[in-house]
């Protein structure tokens, strides 16, 4: 890319009377130069079976080429017509309650071969009607596609066939899942029972990672079907979205993002998070870092929000700092949902640029001034690299078990996005930049110190490469719930941590609930493991009348590397603590300054470094400068190492290395 895309979404299809000419017009002297269409709109595209209408696609293509924007075309299967589910009801998914009905988004079996029939002649009739527009620059697979929780007939029957094939024998199948535990285990696979209520909990944690294969194998089979169209410049990309718990919130249980990144040549996000006196930044960077790794290189954000909820819409500067953090994690650009605030149905109240009177108003000036800069700057900052040092480690696998077997019963107050949350937050506070890693793509030699929060799933090879990085001389960080099973989350009949317990020096096999134990004075959150100290370095124990004799924090010394393990729940000023200790031991430098000072840096396309310092708080800062001579990219003001520089509430520098 040679420019940072700068947009939002729009639908003519959901505006109240015409003004595609208006709209576009108003974001051409925004600043913006692409938007992204018809992802949401098949029942407008295919109105009745067979009868395609593309006007309201191609009515905003022709506008977009005359005014010089570049448009994404989305694919539109992610929401079915009701004429389709009329024709096939079992189209709509069955999941563990039953099947859901016809009304939501996203409720769909991506298995059903009616539907996949029907997907595939609307995305071939879609790409024929797009191809002529050289303003396509490129194509959404679907939208924030996961498993939607598929238990139906297909599924099923597809995973019967992967068990056949993968276990051989019903014996083989029985004993790797010890079905014979409530009398569950079968004797002829045609006795495979519905599993949507089976009390093997590890046979759903297969049955989910099966699933998300599915998800993955229906975005490639998308991008397929795209390649036999697609001119060799655009590009292909997918929104990509995270947990969440009322806004994007760590791992997405329903798809494993890398396994899915092969269908993608761009890969792509949405990232929504809290705003105004909850604005940290912290989502911004834990979704870039995460999906700027899937592929080791820029990215974009397809959504984000402009104002949003009520609860969201931004302070004065605020939109503008979200902007430039994005473009901070490496992303090469991003975009609003949406342009325009919906008169009508669930997301009225989730409102885009324009408000629902549809006119310029204040958040319109304030993405016009983004898109200035974006034009003044872009060359600058599109395309930055970053190299750290430091990987913190992600698994689907681990997730899923540890949503079977909580760490926090009864409540299941504390998830395992809770604690990888916890891990990269501190981090962020730390101003310790890192990249979000899945365990199956991690490369230990790439980093110095690798962190494994709450990494319960552990196969024997992933085991061993830890192991490897640690003897070599690398820093191994690892949380409680780390190293217990293996990847279908049946827990090894082995010591604790499985495979690590030389580089640890310790074992454990009793966890209890914290009740009133502490660790340095700092309360013990919720759950620990009593750690039986072999021969490392204990660093703390607990406080407890009981749990004394046990170690809560260990280092120790393996060959040429360190391995430390955290074995509770605490604040996170305590996890920052032994945090510090082992960035020192892996030779990695911290800056002076924490949170609400955040800095993240990178080498631009011409070779410089440049180092994005963020105020987020409502009061002024000045700090010194911690790099070289250096440029503030946008005031010209030139800074030496150690000057001061002054930044105001919610508001940034960009320095670049002279």
């Amino acid at each position: 890319m040679d420019e940072l895309i700068f947009g939002a979404a729009y639908y003519n299809e959901y505006m109240p009377y015409n003004r595609i000419e208006k709209d576009l017009s108003l974001m051409k002297e925004a600043g913006m130069n692409t938007i992204r269409i018809a992802e949401s709109t098949w029942s407008t595209e295919e109105p009745h079976d067979g009868k395609f209408n593309f006007k309201p696609v191609t009515n905003v293509l022709d506008c977009a080429q005359k005014l010089g924007l570049n448009v994404i075309i989305g694919t539109p299967t992610y929401a079915v017509p009701a004429w389709l589910v009329k024709k096939y009801p079992d189209i709509m998914v069955t999941n563990r309650n039953g099947q859901v009905k016809y009304g939501p988004r996203q409720s769909m079996d991506i298995l059903n071969p009616d539907f996949l029939r029907y997907a595939e002649r609307i995305i071939r009739k879609l790409l024929e009607a797009v191809m002529p527009y050289s303003c396509v620059i490129g194509f959404q697979l679907d939208n924030e596609t996961k498993h939607y929780d598929n238990y139906g007939k297909y599924a099923q029957k597809k995973f019967l066939d992967f068990l056949k094939n993968k276990y051989k024998t019903t014996d083989a199948f029985n004993k790797a899942f010890t079905l014979a535990y409530w009398s569950n285990s079968i004797h002829s696979w045609e006795d495979m029972p519905d599993i949507s209520n089976s009390i093997n909990w590890n046979l759903h944690c297969q049955y989910e990672k099966f699933l998300r294969s599915c998800a993955a194998d229906y975005l490639k089979w998308q991008a397929d079907i795209i390649n036999e169209y697609k001119r060799p410049e655009q590009f292909i990309t997918h929104n990509f979205d995270f947990g969440w718990i009322g806004y994007s919130y760590g791992e997405q249980p329903g798809i494993n993002h890398f396994e899915a990144s092969p269908a993608v040549t761009i890969a792509g996000c949405d990232i929504y998070h809290p705003s105004q006196d909850d604005l940290t930044g912290a989502e911004i960077a834990f979704g870039g870092d995460k999906i700027r790794s899937l592929k080791n290189d820029n990215y974009l954000i397809l959504e984000t929000e402009a104002q949003g909820f009520k609860e969201w819409t931004p302070y004065p500067k605020q939109l503008r700092l979200q902007a430039f953090s994005h473009l901070a994690s490496g992303a090469n650009g991003h975009m609003y949902w949406n342009w325009h605030s919906i008169h009508n149905s669930m997301e009225t109240y989730w409102k885009g640029v324009l408000g629902h009177e549809l006119q310029p108003g204040v958040i319109y000036r304030y993405a016009k001034q983004i898109g200035k800069e974006y034009q003044l700057y872009g060359k600058e900052l599109i395309n930055l690299k970053k190299k750290n040092q430091v990987a913190l480690v992600t698994d689907n696998d681990s997730l899923t078990a540890l949503k079977f077997y909580p760490m926090d019963i009864p409540t299941g107050g504390l998830s395992y996005n809770d604690v990888v949350r916890w891990f990269y937050d501190t981090l962020y506070r730390m101003n310790v930049e890192c990249d979000v890693v899945d365990i199956h793509a991690l490369n230990p030699s790439d980093y110095k110190m690798i962190i494994t929060p709450a990494l319960y799933c552990i196969s024997e090879e992933n085991s061993r490469k830890l192991l490897d990085f640690v003897a070599e001389g690398g820093v191994l960080f690892s949380s409680f719930r780390s190293f217990y099973a293996d990847e279908k989350g049946s827990v090894y009949d082995a010591p604790h941590p499985y495979n690590l317990t030389n580089a640890f020096g310790m074992e454990y096999s009793m966890i209890t609930q914290a009740g009133n134990a502490k660790i340095m004075d700092q309360p013990v959150e919720v759950y620990a493991e009593l750690l039986e100290n072999k021969n490392a370095e204990v660093l703390a124990s607990y406080q407890h009348k009981y749990w004394s004799q046990y170690a809560a924090v260990t280092k120790n010394n393996y060959k040429k590397g360190y391995a430390y393990y955290y074995g509770a729940k605490t604040p996170s000023s305590l996890l920052e603590k032994f945090l510090k200790g082992a960035l020192k031991e892996a030779k990695i430098d911290l800056y002076n300054y924490q949170f609400p000072i955040i800095i993240r840096s990178g080498e631009n396309s011409k070779g410089k470094k440049v180092h994005y310092i963020f105020n987020y708080s409502s009061e002024d800062w000045i700090i010194k400068n911690p790099f070289g001579d250096s440029v503030d990219l946008i005031s010209k003001k030139s800074y030496f190492k150690g000057g001061k520089i002054e930044i105001a509430d919610w508001d940034f520098a960009i320095l670049i290395e002279q």
